[in-house]
């Protein structure tokens, strides 16, 4: 007798968290909200999933990845042609974006593979930036200095062009 009251008390919880599920649209990952989901197969609950292919959970990664693949194609360009600010705008981004994909819902782990190798390229860029600076002036201290007066002279004009687009607006 004790296990049925313990039986029916289990089986009217679940069907109350149900109903709680329902009320505030709660919904696992991969499951739809009709009864039909069952008898789904796995890539018709991917295709109608509320991270699946048709949204842009899917497709922003997939697209993110050709920036990857550009930073790779430059590992082959000579170190004086290549970019500080725009390699270590990619990685402060990779780093940045990596972390946020890990805080929202639903969680993209795509986007945060693909961000994750964004950074990556970036460091590697930015390191090859800087030996070779630092091959050319001798020492680390005067590659790193150079490398930071001309971070903080392209910020400084990033802001002069911003307020002078806000005093041009009003």
């Amino acid at each position: 007798m004790s296990s049925r009251v313990g039986l029916r008390f289990f089986q009217n919880s679940r069907a109350a968290f149900r109903n709680v599920q329902r009320r505030f649209g709660i919904q696992r990952r991969f499951q739809s909200s009709t009864v039909a989901a069952e008898h789904q197969s796995t890539f018709q609950r991917l295709w109608n999933s509320p991270i699946g292919v048709k949204t842009v959970h899917f497709w922003a990664p997939v697209m993110k990845w050709a920036l990857v693949i550009a930073g790779i194609s430059d590992l082959s360009r000579p170190a004086e042609k290549l970019s500080l600010t725009q390699n270590g705008a990619l990685t402060a981004t990779g780093a940045i974006w990596t972390r946020w994909c890990l805080i929202i819902r639903p969680k993209n782990y795509l986007l945060a593979a693909v961000n994750f190798f964004l950074g990556c390229v970036g460091v590697v860029q930015v390191g090859r930036i800087y030996n070779y600076r630092r091959s050319l002036e001798g020492s680390a201290t005067e590659a790193a200095k150079s490398m930071e007066h001309e971070l903080v002279d392209s910020a400084k004009e990033a802001v002069i062009k911003a307020e002078a687009a806000v005093k041009k607006s009003s």
